[in-house]
């Protein structure tokens, strides 16, 4: 799997960087999961602190366009984020973690 960032936003407002990518794969579609990892890795980031808003692969081919927000640290995203991202991305609110501790 190959990514390749086309635009990138800076937010600081809201602590993050939006990023326009697009990922080359030779099978189906990737996971978002699989996406969120190998774009955070090419960023040198956590995958923490990125999410994964939009995959749109057009039917037969092997490119895929993605939408992503970037965060400074993973405690940005659950603030800002709402809770069904953070659930898609596997990412754990703030409320989840304690209760996962207990």
């Amino acid at each position: 799997m190959e990514i390749d960032i086309i635009e990138e936003d800076e937010n600081p407002m809201l602590h993050r960087t939006d990023v326009r990518f697009e990922v080359v794969h030779d099978e189906a579609t990737p996971s978002r999961l699989s996406v969120r990892d190998s774009l955070a890795a090419t960023l040198n980031k956590d995958a923490e602190e990125v999410v994964i808003h939009k995959l749109d692969t057009k039917f037969g081919m092997r490119k895929t366009v993605g939408y992503a927000k970037v965060y400074d640290s993973p405690e940005y995203a659950r603030d800002v984020e709402q809770d069904h991202m953070l659930e898609r991305n596997k990412i754990v609110a703030d409320g989840e973690e304690e209760a996962e501790e207990a």
